[in-house]
């Protein structure tokens, strides 16, 4: 899925979400927030079943991953080249449910660190097609 909000310019990370929420210390707590959520709502149980335990590194990728997807650094990409999101998430049945868990955690996160609520409703609307683009079953 193409990146909604990367500035055209190289090198260029003003007036993007990854700014406007607060740069690398904000998206660093947004991804660990995220998993903070995971771990501990039993609404997300079943989520948290299908990701490898501890989660550490899972946790860096995806603050790596959010630093370019917001407009920031391409953290992700600069280690592990393009992140081919669906290809990677094909081997775990996602449906609707799955979604539904990680917009979840994620809405809890938004609501606790993105504090422009404008930003906020824009963020999750693009986080819903991100997660929606990765459904794979019914």
């Amino acid at each position: 899925m193409k990146n909604l909000f990367l500035q055209k310019k190289p090198n260029m990370y003003q007036n993007t979400p990854y700014q406007q929420i607060g740069g690398e210390q904000a998206v660093n707590k947004l991804a660990n927030r995220f998993y903070d959520y995971m771990e501990t709502d039993v609404r997300a149980s079943e989520l948290l079943k299908i990701h490898p335990q501890p989660m550490d590194s899972i946790r860096e990728r995806f603050f790596e991953f959010l630093s370019g997807w917001l407009g920031g650094p391409p953290l992700f990409e600069q280690k592990y080249g393009h992140p081919r999101l669906r290809a990677r998430h094909l081997p775990f049945k996602i449906d609707t449910r799955q979604r539904d868990m990680w917009m979840l955690c994620m809405s809890q996160a938004l609501d606790e660190v993105v504090s422009d609520k404008l930003l906020r409703q824009q963020l999750h609307a693009s986080f819903h097609q991100l997660a929606t683009h990765m459904i794979n079953t019914d």
